[in-house]
């Protein structure tokens, strides 16, 4: 921030895209590339992919420890996806926010709607995106070769659904070269940063500067 004073509110970065359109891809990259990024780490009750890590990717905790989290209002939001629920803990979001860091986490548009509507709203910027077509998005999901065959068919069955909820989003983008997605994501984020509205104490140091 440019002004001795002057400090920042941070905000939460939600990336959404269909299963296979790269939102993960994209997070991780993103963290790689700006330090000063943090990981929201969700809570799953689904079991560990291959070379995921408990506290890194995810949380892994059973039905019973989920549920007492949703029945103590510790999830700024969660849903039941495949079978699984998914779930944002509350504290450490809060926390990242008013000390001015800002946070990543990649979750579906239920998720991203309950987190709209949630006390943080006005620090939640939303990018959603999209695969460059159904061929690419059906590729990926084959080539990742972590589901059965079922699961991919049931993913792209609802793909479209998916889709459908980019007008609930502020920013979208189409993912047919990762690097430039990546780029632009990155202006997104440098342009929140500078956002009127995040800047505490710009008013007073205003005032210093036009010499009040």
């Amino acid at each position: 921030m440019s002004g001795p004073d002057l400090q920042r509110r941070g905000f939460m970065l939600v990336l959404s895209s269909p299963s296979g359109a790269g939102k993960t891809t994209i997070t991780r990259r993103l963290l790689d590339r700006d330090p000063t990024l943090a990981l929201s780490v969700s809570v799953t009750t689904r079991p560990p992919r291959p070379g995921e890590i408990d506290g890194r990717d995810y949380r892994f905790i059973d039905q019973a420890a989920f549920d007492r989290m949703v029945a103590q209002g510790e999830l700024l939001e969660h849903a039941t996806v495949f079978g699984n629920s998914y779930g944002t803990p509350r504290q450490p979001i809060e926390a990242a926010i008013e000390a001015g860091r800002d946070v990543v986490t990649d979750i579906d548009w239920q998720g991203t709607q309950q987190l709209s509507g949630s006390s943080l709203g006005p620090d939640i910027v939303k990018v959603f995106i999209l695969p460059p077509s159904p061929d690419a998005l059906g590729a990926r999901l084959l080539a990742r070769a972590q589901d059965t065959d079922a699961v991919v068919g049931a993913r792209m069955a609802k793909s479209a659904e998916e889709m459908s909820h980019y007008p609930e989003y502020e920013y979208v983008i189409v993912n047919d070269d990762l690097d430039r997605s990546i780029a632009e994501v990155r202006a997104i984020v440098t342009a929140e940063r500078l956002k009127r509205d995040r800047q505490r104490g710009l008013a007073d140091f205003v005032t210093r500067l036009r010499g009040g």
